[in-house]
């Protein structure tokens, strides 16, 4: 019997097949009764599933990481797919397709690692484009920061999801710093390439998607700021001057008040002027990627409404007409 993917997973459907296991918990309904929650996914997505009643040995039959064969079946619930398990259990070796797991980016990988090289490679500043080049010219950095998915479960949660995410965020960039005289174009480029670059050690993705020990305690923000007084140093070796230290100072400001608000992370608030453009254009291309993933995955096939969605706090309208050529069909981003 061929695999169903979990983006293509309908209501009250039954399911039987191989999962990647991750963020399992063990936890009390409020009737004290345990279930256990773990997310499973395929190279298509994530579907959340509960075990209602289950036991100690039952949440330590497998672990995060690990292949599960899942029976349950689907059901809808506040907007999203969510799977009802009636069994879990660890999967036999030989019954795992390796290659039906790790989501992939859809756009072209090696389109986008040149378009990122142009970009840096194309900045005035020569301190940025130093400095840009000693992350460029890094093999084992381009290598992961090419591989990472942007995110475990929300915008851009597959394998080069980062770098998708980011080319998408300079081109942005590049389109309103025309509008906005006063914004230092090659710092905001800089500064949106750099943002996110922690997630390389935040996120593992070898096995699934989760948050390493040092992402746990530490976080991309602290950890992209170590990146580039690292990288401060060879570019001062490389060119033989120093990068001024206000542009390290502004830098620094746009990587960690780039969440913008101090209730979604951010240790300061946008500053600068480069930081607020930052931050809202971060905003826009994870917002707008995330509403598009919500319209291409909705379940609810027949509706030009998606179902509600808890964490949006709302439905989205896809339209009753097919788009016209000129226009992007919903979930489809450009790269």
């Amino acid at each position: 019997m061929p695999r169903r993917f979990v983006n293509q997973f309908g209501h009250q459907e039954a399911v039987d097949q191989i999962f990647l296991a991750s963020q399992k918990q063990l936890r009390p309904n409020r009737n004290g009764n345990l279930y256990l929650q773990v997310e499973l996914s395929d190279s298509s997505g994530t579907i959340s599933a509960r075990m209602w009643n289950a036991s100690e040995s039952e949440y330590r039959n497998f672990d995060d990481g690990d292949y599960v064969r899942v029976e349950g079946n689907t059901q809808i619930y506040q907007g999203c797919m969510q799977l009802i398990a009636t069994n879990i259990c660890k999967a036999r070796p030989e019954e795992i397709e390796y290659g039906d797991f790790m989501p992939v980016s859809p756009a072209d990988i090696e389109r986008l690692s040149r378009r990122l090289g142009e970009l840096l490679r194309g900045m005035k500043n020569p301190h940025l484009r130093s400095l840009a080049e000693c992350f460029l010219i890094d093999d084992d950095f381009m290598s992961r920061f090419s591989r990472a998915p942007a995110g475990v479960k929300n915008h851009h949660a597959y394998l080069g999801g980062l770098l998708d995410h980011v080319v998408s965020l300079m081109e942005l960039v590049t389109r309103v710093v025309g509008l906005y005289p006063a914004i230092d174009p090659d710092l905001l480029l800089m500064g949106a390439f750099l943002h996110d670059a922690g997630k390389i050690g935040e996120l593992s993705y070898d096995r699934g998607f989760a948050y390493t020990d040092e992402g746990q305690l530490i976080g991309h923000l602290v950890m992209a700021v170590g990146m580039l007084e690292r990288k401060l140093v060879e570019a001062e070796r490389l060119s033989g001057d120093a990068v001024p230290e206000e542009i390290v100072l502004r830098l620094k400001h746009m990587i960690v008040s780039h969440h913008g608000e101090y209730e979604f992370g951010s240790p300061k608030l946008p500053m600068t002027l480069e930081a607020v453009a930052l931050h809202h254009l971060d905003n826009l291309d994870a917002k707008l990627h995330s509403f598009q993933q919500q319209m291409r995955d909705d379940p609810n096939v027949e509706s030009c409404w998606t179902n509600y969605n808890q964490s949006l706090g709302r439905k989205l309208f896809k339209g009753r007409e097919p788009k016209s050529n000129g226009q992007a069909a919903a979930g489809v981003v450009s790269g």
